[in-house]
């Protein structure tokens, strides 16, 4: 029986990363998509808990829910035979327009589709490129990847990050996390009726050297593929996790 393969994105449906992907994926698995109606950019991990959602089926195999990343995996993986005709062996999102290095990975709806699937010990691969990267070449790439990560960690729940640069060497890269320093401003204005509004974050983006990050593989032409945790406690905070329980337990007692 060939894997099947849960593809989403936080693009929406209609993205070229996502189509482009779809036609690779079907090459070497059954394929279904449940992707969001409209784009969901830095949607993170939110689910829709307090309106309605609509489904609705696109065409053959295709999907498209109006609510986030997270809501259309968990619609896929939760609605019985109505999106999936069995769990899917792989839960891939992607291929993102745009990069998620660094710090992006946790506002990244891309990669908190994947997470959904990883959350229900589901192997996952959160997939993106730089937007005038060959997205042929990252779909390839990102296939051999999932697959890989199916014979490695059947029936776990693996989740990786794969970031493909612009101009891509071919390489690619096992990498952590590093950290992009955005232009980070709030821009208030006023309509043309005087009432104020305003707009998150500024354009500018920038990394420092960081020997080992997805940052430093991205300036230096290679696919970065990095590890990502369900577990966000961190072991080398445990001591002073411990000193701060005990100190106020001590002034409560």
């Amino acid at each position: 029986m060939r894997p099947l393969v849960l593809l989403s994105n936080d693009d929406g449906h209609a993205s070229a990363g996502l189509r482009t992907l779809r036609d690779a994926i079907a090459r070497a698995a059954d394929v279904i998509v449940l992707a969001p109606e409209t784009e969901q950019s830095a949607a993170s991990h939110a689910l829709s808990l307090h309106r309605p959602l609509r489904l609705r089926a696109v065409e053959d195999g295709i999907f498209a829910l109006d609510g986030t990343p997270a809501d259309c995996v968990y619609v896929a993986l939760h609605a019985g035979t109505r999106v999936l005709p069995r769990r899917p062996d792989l839960v891939v999102s992607g291929v993102n327009h745009g990069l998620n290095l660094g710090q992006d990975a946790f506002y990244s709806g891309t990669v908190a589709a994947a997470r959904e699937g990883a959350l229900r010990g589901i192997p996952a691969v959160a997939a993106s490129a730089h937007g005038a990267a060959d997205l042929p070449a990252v779909a390839e790439l990102t296939v051999r990847i999932a697959l890989e990560l199916l014979a490695a960690h059947a029936g776990r729940g693996a989740l990786v990050s794969l970031n493909v640069p612009r101009g891509w060497t071919g390489e690619v890269r096992a990498t952590r996390l590093g950290a992009r320093i955005y232009e980070e401003l709030v821009d208030f204005r006023r309509d043309p009726r005087g009432r104020e509004y305003l707009w998150l974050g500024g354009p500018g983006v920038r990394h420092e050297h960081d020997p080992g990050s997805d940052t430093d593989a991205y300036d230096e032409g290679a696919a970065s593929l990095t590890p990502l945790v369900l577990d966000l406690s961190s072991g080398g905070q445990s001591a002073l996790a411990q000193a701060l329980a005990e100190t106020v337990t001590r002034k409560r007692s």
